[in-house]
């Protein structure tokens, strides 16, 4: 039976617990109004640093695009130099080629004239051996020789 009592006295207790009503006190609405206040100036303040975020991300995107633009100007500048040095090599090598062959055309006609030279030079050499021998059996050819320095 105690126990009885007891399970109806903790029902009932729970009972009365719940059907109480918590006071909502002229504090509590101060304090609520508060934290409204607080909410909407944090809101403010979190507004400002998102226009300020968005203002500085602007500035560096300007900042970036005037980079990009100097970039773009030093690409173009450099393709240029380098387009010009090959031109240049390509105009050195076709300038040299052309001044070149007009060399080689000489130097084939100038070996060509000193083997002609050459062959000549054997047959005066013929000449000469043709006359010395006639000079030590003649003796008007030996003087004639002599004065010309052949003898």
């Amino acid at each position: 039976m105690k126990r009885l009592i007891f399970i109806l006295f903790i029902l009932f207790s729970g009972c009365l617990v719940a059907q109480e009503e918590v006071p909502f006190t002229l504090d509590d609405r101060d304090r609520l109004i508060r934290l409204e206040s607080e909410q909407k100036s944090l809101r403010n303040e979190m507004n400002s640093l998102r226009n300020e975020m968005n203002s500085l991300r602007n500035e560096m995107n300007a900042r970036f695009e005037g980079v990009h633009a100097r970039f773009n100007a030093l690409y173009w500048a450099i393709s240029l130099l380098v387009g010009l040095v090959i031109i240049n090599l390509g105009y050195t090598i076709w300038d040299r080629r052309t001044a070149i062959h007009p060399i080689r055309e000489k130097l084939k006609d100038l070996e060509r004239d000193k083997y002609e030279i050459d062959k000549k030079m054997v047959e005066v050499e013929k000449i000469k051996t043709v006359l010395k021998e006639m000079g030590e059996s003649d003796q008007k050819i030996a003087e004639i020789l002599k004065r010309t320095a052949l003898f």
